[in-house]
């Protein structure tokens, strides 16, 4: 059997800020005013650090404006909750990025639920959940959109397909198994108490990877022909399967880095957009 065609999250992810780009530009030239997207990093932990940084970049080169909140390590729920809300509140602003993981002695979720809906551009509230789940207008969780970007642009179809997602997270496995059963494939969750993985993975037409366990599918449990999503990112630039094995068998796999990541990214600066024309009143843009 030949090898896996790599699906290219980077070209893709490219052409897609490319566009959001030329939408951005149209619509700060019809309104005078530009997306702006708030990013809010609680404390220095050297990743998210590294992930804002990287996002607020992107934001740039897609005439996005950028404002960063940082906020000491220190900070209480209660006034992260503040900053937010104030966030939510300012017109100037379209779409709220909150960086997680947040230190412990933060309520994550009351943190997520003070964005406003119509600026949840990284799809973590309730309500952007429920929208994703019912396929109503709202913005879907960053990730998982950009999975469901990749399948359609590589021409897979999930309709009828078993799709096992390993991993139960509610920014990433939760809402991806919700968006593939939208798509109509029959979905099957696995996680740390699923028994027997294995077996399930092995039966799987599609497998979205999303646990953050380094090598944690081999290859040899990858039904030959299957479509591989890696959506796990571990030291060393390490996904969730095992490249080497599964490459042999699947039919198309994304490769760890550059195939979700950059997606994730686009999704984000793409719903950025889209959110601030919705409250600009700008529709077609």
């Amino acid at each position: 059997m030949s090898q896996a065609r790599l699906m290219d999250g980077t070209a893709l992810a490219r052409r897609m800020v490319e566009e959001t780009a030329e939408r951005a530009a149209g619509l700060t030239e019809l309104t005078g005013q530009a997306p702006c997207l708030a990013t809010v990093l609680v404390g220095e932990d050297p990743a998210s650090v590294t992930y804002v940084r990287m996002k607020r970049n992107r934001c740039r080169k897609a005439g996005i404006e950028s404002r960063h909140v940082a906020l000491p390590a220190a900070t209480t729920t209660e006034e992260l909750v503040g900053t937010l809300s104030s966030l939510s509140d300012d017109p100037a602003v379209h779409g709220i990025l909150l960086q997680h993981p947040m230190g412990a002695h933060i309520d994550e979720r009351a943190a997520f639920e003070a964005i406003a809906p119509e600026k949840d551009v990284d799809g973590v509230t309730f309500a952007s959940f429920a929208t994703m789940s019912f396929g109503l207008p709202g913005f879907v969780s960053c990730t998982p959109g950009g999975i469901v970007r990749l399948l359609d642009e590589y021409g897979i179809d999930p309709a009828g397909k078993r799709a096992v997602v390993v991993g139960r997270s509610a920014i990433l496995g939760k809402p991806v198994g919700m968006l593939l059963l939208a798509r109509d494939a029959t979905v099957t969750y696995c996680h740390s108490r699923t028994r027997d993985l294995s077996a399930a993975v092995r039966e799987a037409d599609i497998v979205v990877a999303a646990v953050g366990r380094p090598r944690l599918i081999p290859g040899q449990d990858i039904k030959p022909g299957a479509v591989v999503i890696d959506a796990g990112y571990n030291a060393g630039n390490v996904g969730d399967v095992d490249f080497d094995s599964a490459v042999e068998r699947a039919a198309l796999i994304t490769p760890v880095p550059g195939g979700v990541g950059p997606m994730t990214i686009a999704t984000l600066l793409e719903q950025t957009v889209d959110a601030a024309a919705r409250q600009l009143g700008v529709l077609g843009v």
